[in-house]
């Protein structure tokens, strides 16, 4: 070796023993800086819960005016059209035997998996459903009103 003996070429490259720190004293700068990556420990840790917790909105409410997209004309043709699909090709509800009693019960036509609907049946059934009802969450600060003047991004 040139310049010295084995230890000095390692000082040389790392440093000598007295610069080293023991792994002890490195975790403990590691902790008092926050956890290894520096989010903060527990006390980030309850920080981050505690902003997660702050409520935000579910829904908005609308305060301007619905806008009429389509003609009463324009209506009329989707749903004539809808109608004569569901009535000759009807809807598929694949394992689910409780949807189809309630339908056969509602007088649609229910063949094996398939419903088919009469003209007007589709819009009938619709009408009984509610203008406007509460989605309850597990925490019910997050409920959600669905339906209304209500609007619900999900």
């Amino acid at each position: 070796m040139q310049g010295g003996t084995e230890t000095d070429w390692v000082d040389r490259q790392i440093g000598p023993p007295s610069m080293a720190k023991p792994a002890t004293a490195e975790r403990g700068a590691r902790a008092s800086r926050g956890g290894r990556s520096g989010r903060g420990g527990r006390e980030g840790r309850q920080a981050r819960h505690e902003a997660a917790e702050r409520p935000a909105p579910a829904y908005i409410t609308r305060r301007i005016p619905f806008y009429e997209l389509l003609s009463e004309e324009g209506l009329d043709l989707i749903e004539r059209h809808a109608d004569r699909i569901l009535g000759e090709v009807g809807v598929e509800f694949r394992g689910d035997e409780e949807a189809l009693r309630l339908f056969k019960e509602a007088g649609a036509e229910v063949a094996g998996e398939r419903v088919r609907f009469a003209p007007g049946q589709v819009r009938a059934l619709c009408a009984t459903a509610p203008s406007q009802f509460t989605q309850h969450a597990r925490n019910p600060a997050r409920n959600v009103e669905i339906g209304g003047n209500h609007t619900v991004f999900s």
